[in-house]
């Protein structure tokens, strides 16, 4: 994992994370069936990881250039409410959270893998990358991810910003807890 010298003071501001899909919560590939139909592999880690995000009162969005029934399905399996579909330039989007939810760029954490992600990932106060993001990607991030997109890189930097912020721990003794788990799904 690399991560800027401020990282972990950058990252002790973030309260909303948004995500691109293709290349960050899968690993990039679009399988197609013999009928045309799209698959896409997300990975069980980075959905616990958004859960357990969303469980502490962080916010969560999407934003991804392609349209996909596929993406809208798994967002809602994991309570993702803003989902932009069909955005290649992000600007638009990006700005659309900040003002539905009266974000500042510091607040804000963007995970992306390639050039279509720069935009934005200029304007958030957190900006991170997976492992296998093209190289610009990864000059420009806070965080680059030991993890590969669609492999648990999401989840890696959830863990990273817990961490960061002095609340992983509390994550952490709840599973432990006899108590029983609620709201988590991945």
């Amino acid at each position: 994992m690399y991560f800027a010298p401020d990282a972990r003071e950058r990252a002790r501001r973030v309260r909303f994370l948004i995500f691109d899909v293709d290349g960050v919560l899968t690993d990039g590939g679009i399988y197609t069936g013999e009928k045309g139909e799209f698959m896409k592999p997300f990975h069980v880690r980075d959905g616990l990881g958004i859960r357990i995000w969303q469980n502490e009162g962080g916010g969560t969005a999407i934003i991804t250039g392609r349209d996909s029934a596929i993406v809208s399905f798994r967002a809602e399996e994991l309570k993702i409410r803003d989902v932009f579909l069909g955005h290649i330039d992000k600007r638009a989007a990006y700005a659309a959270l900040k003002e539905k939810h009266g974000l500042a760029d510091e607040e804000i954490a963007y995970i992306g893998d390639d050039l279509v992600d720069l935009p934005v990932m200029a304007q958030a106060g957190f900006p991170a990358a997976p492992a296998d993001a093209v190289a610009e990607v990864r000059q420009y991030a806070a965080l680059v991810t030991e993890a590969e997109g669609g492999r648990g890189a999401v989840r890696e930097m959830v863990e990273f910003l817990l961490k960061a912020q002095g609340r992983w721990e509390d994550v952490v003794a709840r599973f432990l807890s006899p108590e029983r788990l609620e709201n988590i799904s991945q």
